[in-house]
């Protein structure tokens, strides 16, 4: 069994920080924003094709889309803006700890 990491108030304030972040961006405002197509939208919110177009479509076969996925499209948003700043060994850390 690991010993897991106690947290200090620094730690705990950042859970806090985070677990009331209202951190989210539309499909539409991110479609606008950046030169990506459906697909690629479906990749970073981790949602079928289907799914996608729905959000894009109207009337009975809209869909809204989840708070998950608002999230996923501001942090993608995020990383986007924000790519240049981000230190190579902490961008690794970030996306590669599943191959780990």
């Amino acid at each position: 069994m690991n010993n897991p990491r106690p947290l200090q108030a620094r730690e705990q304030n950042l859970i806090d920080l985070y677990s009331h972040c209202q951190l989210g961006m539309t499909p539409k405002n991110f479609y606008a924003k950046w030169d990506v197509n459906h697909e690629a939208i479906a990749r970073i919110s981790s949602r079928s094709l289907s799914t996608v177009r729905r959000w894009f479509s109207q009337g009975r076969s809209y869909r809204h889309p989840m708070a998950s996925d608002l999230r996923h499209l501001a942090l993608m948003d995020f990383l986007l803006e924000n790519f240049e700043d981000i230190p190579e060994k902490l961008l690794h850390k970030l996306c590669l700890s599943r191959n780990k």
